[in-house]
């Protein structure tokens, strides 16, 4: 799979790189650290798109990630819903560990984008935007804020599939909704950055 990825080279030159996303690449932790540690033999930036889902700070998973974060440039992570009950309600899962996992980040200075997306209704609050902009502030390794408009690309697999789709009727967020979101989680804060890697 490198070597496929290395054809592709004199496209990204210096600035670009791998980025391994899914379903969920901390899922298959063990790909991910062989893969990353023959990219940086290869001197190849290396990124992970991740939900923070399976992320634990303890045993022997935990020993596996502080050592993919060896050869780990960056880390693309979502913020689904800043609040407990609404995440789990969204997800069906806990969001703790993941707050955990940006905690850990920040802690050990490893930088990260942040995405946020924008679902009428479930997650364009603007309370629970100011509690995750809040948040945000609090992190020390955040070089992007980026808010997603959530879209029904996905609603006709559904439907081929037979199954539910649970935002049915929930349309993508309008431009006023958006640039307010954006504007609440700062995300031009966020952006002064790019000039500097990029010259």
């Amino acid at each position: 799979m490198l070597a496929k990825a290395l054809r592709y080279r004199p496209y990204w030159k210096n600035i670009g790189g791998i980025t391994v996303s899914g379903g969920e690449p901390l899922s298959q932790i063990d790909f991910v650290l062989d893969l990353f540690k023959k990219a940086k033999q290869n001197s190849v930036n290396t990124c992970i798109d991740t939900s923070g889902g399976p992320f634990t700070a303890e045993g022997p998973w935990f020993e596996k990630f502080q050592e993919l974060m060896k050869y780990t440039d960056l880390l693309l992570v979502d913020i689904k819903h800043i609040d407990e009950e609404s995440h789990v309600e969204l997800t069906g899962h806990t969001g703790k560990n993941i707050k955990e996992m940006f905690r850990y980040l920040s802690d050990t200075n490893k930088p990260i984008w942040i995405r946020h997306v924008l679902v009428p209704g479930i997650t364009d609050d603007d309370g629970a935007l100011e509690r995750t902009r809040d948040f945000i502030r609090t992190l020390n390794n955040v070089k992007r804020v980026e808010v997603l408009p959530y879209h029904t690309l996905g609603r006709m697999k559904y439907q081929k599939m037979g199954i539910p789709y649970r935002l049915e009727g929930v349309d993508s967020p309008t431009a006023d909704r958006l640039a307010n979101a954006r504007a609440i989680l700062e995300c031009d804060k966020y952006t002064a950055w790019e000039t500097e890697f990029l010259n």
